[in-house]
């Protein structure tokens, strides 16, 4: 794109997102997602849904744990409510998404997780809620 302009007037949208487990224990899970051009919006910050998505799918994976998913499914850990208070932004560098358990029920779980940028900075804590596939 020429300009910021252009790029709120194009209808073609892409990106790419790409983060790796760092740790994986029963009562936190630990992600890294590194700051690429292809999370960033046209402002040059990371993309709220970007980081939506990394606290998302680590709270899915600590849901998991010890989980045992079956046939079509089932057992699987749905995301029910996304809760995201979004509190800072950055430009480069990389993510950090921690995991963990507020509530760990046998049909229902509550997962806060923030999200850690550069130098121990809050960007966002998101809580979500999962019920098991049935």
């Amino acid at each position: 794109m020429s300009n910021f302009q252009d790029h709120i007037n194009s209808a073609k949208r892409t990106g790419n997102i790409e983060f790796s487990i760092e740790e994986r224990r029963a009562d936190c899970v630990i992600s890294r997602m590194p700051v690429t051009a292809g999370v960033l919006n046209p402002y040059g910050t990371v993309q709220a849904g970007a980081m939506i998505w990394l606290a998302d799918v680590t709270a899915s994976v600590l849901a998991l744990e010890g989980q045992t998913i079956g046939e079509n499914g089932k057992g699987f850990p749905l995301a029910i409510d996304i809760h995201t208070n979004l509190l800072g932004n950055q430009r480069a560098g990389e993510i950090k998404a921690e995991a963990r358990f507020v509530s760990k029920g046998k049909t229902v779980q509550v997962i806060r997780t923030q999200v850690i940028g550069n130098e121990g900075k809050l960007l966002a804590e998101v809580t979500t809620t999962h019920i098991l596939a049935k």
